[in-house]
């Protein structure tokens, strides 16, 4: 709650707040099989993992002092500096980097941070509202542990520019993000044809999707690549951010997905894990504007469908939530689990191409740029 930018910042922390009230009120956190840690904050070792060290000095000077720097992206609109910067943004990256380990040596079996996903944080400096990545971080905490193969996924809105980034070219990460596309929303970046580095073609797979797309087409782009991709990777874990910005009532992109598609994209993620790596999965949050009516009920289902507790998209939201909601932030808050009547349907891919749909195109793009890097055969496609 302390990761805050200040009054008007569309990364408002209540965001959090309200998640976790729910959550409290769905009795997630209450399980004797499930485990709330604080894992403190993240040492500077652990930063630099990803992050430069001129970089991580920089937040401490912005933190302690006040002192901007806005080539590293520290006093921006964006990403104004705030007391207490540094702490509150390592600890988010503690709390991924805590979980992933606990997953990676079979001390949980799946991982949640919902304060997580900070995907844009570059190695030397801020951007999009995060501060450190700690999804990098963790993931190259995961790689100093020995894994060999981590798949990344981002279904945020925003292409997952900073962890691309950070491991553009080692083969040992498979980054696949689907996205708005870069032509139309920040960060500009995650075209089809961005398929990694001279040392890892293939180890990025991106879907850059039009504007509008809608919740069946979001969910045949994600279900015509996502499963194919991780397959032929084949990783030891999977970590995946569940930035829920893509909704049609978000202020800060122009797709329209509905709750209960990102409900059904999470556990698919969560299926596929339990299929290819023994069911190691780290979730984490992200981006996620409309601060009642859809961020804490998509990541509370992330949250159930990580405890194997999977709530139907048609239960009713806890009245005492929704009284608060009403009470203290003056809102009508809504009344179920989801914002559509029942499951949201769409069509496979291997139902056919349609040259005319531009989501099939973005769709098309991806495969015929990233599959043949990763083994797939993509020549049904043509």
């Amino acid at each position: 709650m302390k990761y805050n930018f200040g009054a008007g910042h569309p990364m408002a922390p209540v965001r959090l707040e309200l998640t976790v009230r729910l959550a409290t009120e769905l009795g997630l956190l209450a399980a004797p099989d499930v485990h709330v840690v604080d894992h403190g904050i993240a040492s500077d070792a652990t930063l630099t993992l990803v992050h430069e060290p001129a970089y991580v000095a920089a937040v401490h000077a912005a933190s302690d002092d006040g002192v901007e720097d806005v080539r590293r992206g520290l006093g921006t609109e964006d990403d104004p500096i705030f007391a207490g910067m540094h702490d509150a943004a390592a600890r988010i990256v503690a709390g991924t980097d805590g979980v992933a380990q606990a997953v990676w040596e079979g001390r949980a079996t799946h991982g949640v941070n919902v304060a997580g996903g900070m995907h844009h944080a570059m190695p030397g400096g801020a951007a999009g509202f995060c501060v450190y990545n700690d999804a990098a971080v963790a993931i190259a905490g995961l790689l100093a542990a020995g894994a060999q193969r981590v798949a990344y996924i981002d279904v945020d809105a925003h292409h997952g520019d900073g962890v691309e980034a950070a491991f553009w070219d080692d083969p040992r990460v498979l980054t696949v993000s689907v996205h708005q596309s870069g032509a139309t929303l920040f960060p500009g970046t995650g075209h089809a044809s961005d398929t990694g580095g001279p040392e890892a073609h293939g180890s990025a797979v991106n879907v850059a999707l039009p504007v509008r797309t809608s919740a069946s087409g979001w969910l045949r782009a994600v279900d015509a690549v996502l499963p194919e991709a991780v397959r032929a990777f084949a990783p030891e874990i999977i970590v995946s951010q569940h930035g829920c910005d893509a909704h049609g009532k978000d202020p800060l992109s122009d797709l329209d997905v509905a709750v209960d598609a990102q409900r059904q994209v999470a556990t698919w993620v969560h299926d596929l894990a339990h299929e290819v790596c023994g069911g190691k999965w780290v979730a984490l949050g992200g981006g996620g504007y409309a601060v009642i009516d859809v961020v804490p009920l998509v990541w509370c289902h992330v949250l159930a469908i990580a405890q194997h507790r999977g709530i139907s998209p048609l239960a009713p939201v806890p009245p005492a939530w929704r009284l608060h909601v009403r009470e203290v932030l003056d809102h009508e808050p809504p009344e179920l689990m989801s914002d559509v009547a029942g499951e949201v349907r769409y069509v496979p891919w291997q139902t056919g191409y349609d040259p005319e749909d531009a989501v099939d195109r973005a769709i098309r793009a991806t495969r015929q740029a990233a599959f043949p890097l990763l083994g797939v055969d993509v020549s049904a496609d043509l």
